[in-house]
């Protein structure tokens, strides 16, 4: 068993959930976000299946935020 990152965020126009795991770059969507997660869990795990050397490379994600000057 693995540990990896979901990042979760609303699609833009829309009532959907985008979620993104940054470690193997998988990406999906879910209504939920119980939905969008284990929709994430499936599509890096398939990821991983078919591709296990991405699995050993794969390294753990950073999270931190940034400040960028706001333009009205």
């Amino acid at each position: 068993m693995r540990t990896l990152t979901a990042v979760i965020y609303p699609a833009p126009r829309s009532k959907w959930l985008v979620a993104y795991n940054p470690e193997t770059g998988t990406t999906t969507q879910g209504r939920t976000h119980q939905e969008a997660l284990r929709n994430l869990k499936e599509a890096t795990e398939l990821y991983l299946s078919e591709f296990p050397e991405k699995a050993k490379s794969a390294g753990r994600a950073v999270m931190t935020t940034f400040e960028v000057a706001a333009h009205a």
